[in-house]
């Protein structure tokens, strides 16, 4: 009887490794073969010669091999015989071993015999009024800026869905967001993406370079949007590109060294951001890191920039003071200084005596602005949206079947603190998780603890938080029914 279920037990581990071996096939099909000598994918270098141990070799390598051995002078025999010869040995195809990581790997784009039909239909792209909706939901105050991106959003995304269906071409709608730090540049775009369930990548400006210098190359920002969509070409050309810190590109002053991080960046970055053919490497930040090439059309690709553009303030009160007038009734020279939304008012001129050069502004149509954060909205932002830093704290302590209270003055003074860090809504977590952190770790001590409420008073190091234990809970719940 034990044989019999030994036997069963292995025809079982049979079909399982025969089923796992026929999923990682089909797998294997969905991807391109990429040559092992210059790592071009099956799609540029044509039909690939395969050798044992899944090598696989395209035609153009194998032509020069053979070129290279006809020059040398060695025929076939002496090819052969080259194993008599000391210290030459033949290459053993045994050793080698053409295994390409996964996140190398080019997916093979879907041909279709039959009328290609557009996977985005302008009849299911939500239309301005829902997308803000729920943006809404996650993000605070900004009504102008969510305003703005949705329709934005909306009008690319039909652009993309009818794809010239007439001789009227649409233009990008590329985006230029500029707010103070923490307001919410990044966490807008995120959520954005989400909400539309789109590959999205962000990327930094800051380690941006001129090609040839020690840094990341310009198309490494691509690459990281082909990365989010699984290395799918098609789905990675509907995608979204956030840029931050674009600031950090600007052209430098007063410097005698080659800008190799501001305005040649921004040079680069044109063709990119208006829309042409960019030959990407596959999971890696340089193209010289001998990893398979791709080539990705930018031309349906949103890009969002977004930078903080400290002292643009400046530039923009310097401005706005030159074109007050003199006299009795004239505007006072410091009538902006305690403005504190004075971004709002900001042209293309500021942005390009910022240091923008005017062909860069230009590929970015739509700039708009992101207000400060007020004391109102910092203690909305705690407690209202779906994700707040609140509700985080509240459900962390549920686990503990313990409930977490907060007074109206303590989220007050909460948000006053944050104000003073003057980082926006990042200072908020580090405020909380500073007198959390007590907490926290007295609570699990002991059980009989079941609520716990924040005051001002222990905020600002005078006083403690009201603990209650569970008897007191039950005889209010008893008093309430």
């Amino acid at each position: 009887m034990s044989e019999m279920n030994k036997d069963d037990d292995f025809e079982i581990e049979a079909v399982e490794e025969l089923e796992t071996k026929k999923e990682e096939d089909s797998e294997e099909e969905d991807y391109e073969d990429i040559c092992y000598l210059c790592r071009r994918p099956e799609s540029k270098a044509g039909k690939m010669i395969e050798l044992p141990n899944n090598i696989h070799i395209c035609s153009d390598c194998m032509q020069k091999t053979f070129d290279a051995m006809g020059k040398g002078g060695f025929g076939y025999d002496d090819i052969m015989g080259m194993s008599n010869i000391p210290n030459i040995s033949m290459i053993n195809l045994a050793d080698l071993q053409n295994t390409v990581p996964k996140k190398q790997k080019i997916k093979k784009k879907k041909v279709n015999e039959e009328k290609k039909v557009p996977e985005l239909d302008i009849k299911n792209i939500q239309v301005p009024h829902k997308i803000k909706a729920s943006l809404d939901e996650y993000v605070v105050g900004q009504e102008q800026a969510k305003k703005v991106i949705s329709v934005a959003v909306y009008n690319h995304y039909k652009r993309v869905a009818t794809n010239t269906m007439d001789e009227i071409e649409i233009e990008k709608s590329n985006m230029l967001m500029i707010g103070p730090t923490g307001s919410g540049k990044t966490y807008l775009v995120k959520t954005l993406a989400r909400i539309l369930d789109v590959p999205l990548a962000i990327a930094d400006a800051t380690s941006l370079t001129e090609a040839g210098y020690i840094g990341d190359d310009i198309e490494s920002v691509v690459s990281k949007l082909l990365a989010a969509a699984d290395n799918d070409v098609e789905k990675a050309e509907r995608g979204i590109i956030f840029i931050d810190e674009i600031d950090k590109i600007a052209k430098k002053k007063n410097t005698n060294q080659r800008d190799v991080s501001g305005e040649s960046v921004q040079q680069g970055m044109l063709k990119l951001l208006e829309g042409a053919d960019i030959e990407v490497p596959v999971g890696a930040n340089s193209k010289n890191a001998m990893v398979p090439l791709t080539t990705v059309n930018t031309r349906n690709i949103l890009f969002i920039c977004g930078g903080a553009f400290p002292d643009l303030e400046e530039i923009i009160k310097e401005r706005l003071n030159k074109e007050s007038s003199m006299g009795f009734k004239a505007d006072l020279k410091d009538k902006y200084d305690k403005d504190p939304n004075v971004l709002s008012k900001v042209i293309v001129d500021d942005i390009k005596n910022f240091g923008m050069i005017p062909e860069f502004i230009g590929r970015l149509p739509i700039v708009f602005t992101l207000d400060s954060l007020t004391k109102e909205m910092l203690i909305k932002i705690l407690k209202e949206p779906k994700n707040a830093i609140l509700k985080q704290y509240q459900k962390l302590l549920e686990l503990d079947e313990v409930q977490l209270n907060f007074d109206d003055n303590a989220l007050e003074s909460i948000a006053e603190k944050a104000l003073e860090k003057k980082t926006g809504a990042r200072a908020l977590r580090a405020i909380i998780e500073e007198f959390m952190l007590d907490i926290m770790y007295e609570i699990p001590k002991d059980e009989n603890i079941g609520r716990v409420t924040i005051t001002r008073e222990y905020i600002e190091n005078i006083g403690g938080p009201v603990i209650d234990m569970r008897g007191i809970l039950n005889l209010e719940r008893r008093k309430m029914l």
